[in-house]
């Protein structure tokens, strides 16, 4: 009952310039990786790689500057809830991507004909 008495001291809200660094660096990693398309200096496979990077690099800047998560006590219930839905969209992706190989690997129309042929 004493928490429910507690004033809100807004100590878990970002201050402007923790703002600003999060839409600057946003910005840049955007734009970075719009240049990486528009001006292709790379292989097709590196510039998926480095864009995939540049992604993730950006979903950590919004996760620090923006939801204001960090390793501290008060956060550690929505750090555990967020690694949860990480762990679960991963598991979905890496399921849905397994189950479609299988899928296309085994209702390929002649395949199976086609692979019988070769061993003999």
């Amino acid at each position: 009952m004493a928490d429910l008495n507690r004033a809100y001291t807004g100590e878990s809200h970002g201050s402007v310039g923790s703002y600003g660094i999060g839409f600057v660096l946003s910005i840049v990693l955007t734009a970075a990786a719009f240049g990486l398309v528009m001006v292709p200096v790379l292989p097709h496979v590196a510039t998926l790689f480095a864009i995939a990077g540049l992604a993730a690099v950006q979903v950590f800047v919004h996760l620090v500057c923006f939801l204001h998560m960090n390793t501290s006590s008060e956060q550690r219930w929505n750090v555990t809830a967020f690694a949860f839905a990480v762990l679960t969209v991963a598991i979905l992706i890496a399921g849905s991507l397994w189950i479609m190989h299988n899928i296309s690997e085994h209702m390929v129309p002649g395949a199976a004909s086609s692979q019988m042929r070769m061993e003999m």
